[in-house]
This record gives structure tokens, sequence and C-alpha cells, in this order.
């Protein structure tokens, strides 16, 4: 009898692990910036709160914020109805402050991240307001079924 010699099949190639993204290990904060910390004494968290409890949270290990909508806003909906996505609402500070909160995190090796909420303008926001006019580009944003009342 003649024995044959069968060649293995060769290895199947591994793909290398893509990198992890720093977000899977890291200890990420959410700020709920309205209740977290009040700098002025109003009652309302305000961004300059938050930013000046950024050395604790780095002291507790913190790898990232994440901060709730502080977007200007009428606030129906906690800051989710956003009315001007370049402003911040005037409750939590000016735009400066937002821009100093994020470069203190960044100095004490912060991350910030956010909370961007493009599906939830406000009934004041330009958009909505030119899709309720009936501009038809501004209509395709949004969704818009018939009401149940008489005039539908």
């Amino acid at each position: 009898m003649t024995q044959r010699t069968v060649n293995p099949l060769p290895s199947p190639t591994r793909c290398p692990d893509p990198p992890r993204g720093w977000w899977r290990d890291a200890v990420i904060y959410q700020v709920y910036v309205r209740s977290f910390a009040d700098s002025d004494g109003d009652g309302i968290g305000d961004l300059p709160g938050v930013r000046q409890r950024l050395p604790y949270l780095a002291g507790l290990g913190v790898d990232a914020l994440w901060l709730t909508p502080f977007y200007a806003s009428p606030q129906a909906d906690a800051g989710y109805d956003v009315s001007d996505y370049r402003a911040v609402d005037p409750r939590f500070g000016e735009l400066g402050d937002a821009e100093a909160l994020i470069g203190e995190a960044h100095a004490l090796g912060l991350r910030v991240i956010v909370d961007v909420v493009p599906n939830h303008t406000s009934d004041q926001h330009p958009w909505f307001r030119a899709a309720l006019a009936g501009d038809p580009a501004a209509r395709a944003r949004y969704h818009f079924r018939p009401g149940k009342g008489t005039d539908g």
C-alpha cells in the first residue's frame, strides 16, 4: 500500500485586532450641568460651576466628562430641545465659559464629550420654524404626520 502525504490546510491569516478606542476602558462621568454645581448662587448649575469641580473629578480618576446639552434652549425638554446649536444657554454661562471649561479639562488630562442632539430641535429653532412655514428643504429634516383634530 502506498502512503499518501496530505498537505495540511494553510493556517488562516489572523487579522490584527483593531486598535481599542480609549473609551472602551475609560471612566466617563456624566455631568447634568443644570444640577451639578452652581457658581453664582442662582440655584441653577452652570459651566463655571462644573469648571470649579474639575480638579476633584480628575482626582477621582475620571478619564472623561460627558456634558448634557447646554445649548440655547427654551428648556421645555431639559435642554434637549435645542434652539441654537452654536450658542450656550445663558442659564449655564457663555461660550467663553465652555471654552475655558474644555481647556482646563484638557490641561487636567480629562477628555470632554458634549452631548450632541441633532434630532432634538425646539419649536423655536429656525429650521423648525421654516418647516412649519412650508419650506420643502427645512420640512425634509422632520417627520410630520397628519394630526387628529378637525383640521388634520
